[in-house]
């Protein structure tokens, strides 16, 4: 492999300098040379700490994509611009990794994958959650059929009190919702992926506006603004499948709850069972007898996985960047992303209107 790909940054904000510049920097078969956040100093600084040696600086990401030695495009922004630019990159010829979730509406997000099938351009979307360990470790053993026949699973985001003031995250407009289609984006994601199951046949769903107008309130960011709390503060879903297994969701920012955590599932088949809630946990039944065992991690021996230097976001942009190179399917394929934004705007469609959402067979 010995192609280095040209990749340019479209947001250059929080999950761009958290997550995607530093791991990127990391790979040897990719390099940096053009960023854009429409505030110009963002750029600059993210030029400045990650960029090649000439890297250039926009505002306007359709200057951007004219740049035809540009070959991927990485988009960091609010999920109301995901679509609108995803589709414009693809049809400027570049291959792109946008931040989940996919868009803000099954529409949009439709919108995106019709233009990746139209330009033969990947498209995947940036669910880290299946790169860890933990998550190559069980999607083997579902593989492999251990869990047997998976009916129920559990998509489980739950915070206690952490909601993120900063950015856009609190703008029903520009995000679509609060913590169901931030985090519990990621816990349905890893859930329909391990099952391998992707054809929902109805959705009921519930969402709370409990807490979210308290001054002063208890969170792991700093207090709130009531004021700018304009999205719901926890929600929840009940899947069925067209096979008629079943998964719920959960997913809050703020929740009086003692158990809680993010991007975790829990699955129960037929031959035995799942979690992640302390460490990954196996359960079933040997000689008729019950056991439960904890996967030992750290002993090495996980699929893709090439020791504990690469975390789940180092994994991401290195497996990316082969698939682009090897011309294979990415890891995320965007007909899966397609069916996650479509089940959490069913969710939301739900709670709305008290009513079950059916999905056509």
């Amino acid at each position: 492999m010995s192609k280095v790909l040209n990749i340019a940054i479209v947001g250059c904000g929080g999950i761009a300098k958290g997550k995607h510049m530093p791991s990127l920097s990391k790979q040897s078969q990719g390099r940096m040379v053009a960023f854009c956040d429409i505030v110009k100093e963002r750029a600059e600084e993210a030029a400045a700490e990650f960029g090649a040696e000439g890297a250039k600086v926009y505002t306007d990401y359709h200057e951007l994509l004219k740049d035809e030695s540009i070959d991927v495009i990485h988009v960091c922004t609010p999920n109301d611009s995901h679509s609108v630019i995803t589709v414009a990159a693809l049809e400027a010829g570049k291959h792109v990794m946008c931040e989940k979730p996919m868009a803000k509406t099954s529409e949009q997000a439709k919108a995106m994958l019709e233009a990746a099938q139209r330009t033969g351009k990947k498209l995947s979307i940036a669910y880290q959650n299946r790169f860890r360990s933990d998550s190559q470790y069980l999607k083997q053993m579902c593989e492999d059929g251990e869990l047997g026949d998976i009916y129920f699973g559990k998509a489980i985001a739950l915070r206690r009190r952490a909601v993120p003031t900063w950015g856009v995250f609190l703008d029903e407009e520009k995000q679509g919702g609060g913590p169901l289609i931030d985090i519990g984006t990621h816990a349905l994601d890893l859930t329909l992926w391990l099952m391998d199951n992707y054809k929902p046949k109805s959705v009921m769903g519930s969402t709370f506006h409990k807490l979210g107008q308290r001054e002063n309130a208890a969170n792991a960011f700093g207090p709130w603004d009531p004021e700018q709390f304009k999205v719901e503060d926890s929600a929840f879903g009940f899947i069925t499948m067209q096979n008629g297994a079943t998964i719920i969701i959960e997913s809050s920012w703020a929740l009086n709850v003692a158990e809680f955590g993010e991007a975790k599932s829990l699955l129960c088949g037929t031959e035995g069972g799942a979690d992640m809630q302390d460490g990954l946990r196996i359960n079933g039944e040997k000689r008729s007898r019950l056991y439960e065992t904890k996967v030992d991690l750290d002993a090495g021996g996980v699929a893709f996985y090439s020791g504990s230097a690469e975390n789940e976001a180092d994994r991401e942009a290195r497996m990316w960047l082969e698939a682009i190179i090897e011309d294979k399917e990415p890891v995320v394929k965007p007909e899966q992303a397609l069916v996650v934004t479509q089940i959490l705007e069913a969710i939301y469609e739900s709670a709305q209107t008290g009513k079950a959402v059916y999905f056509e067979s």
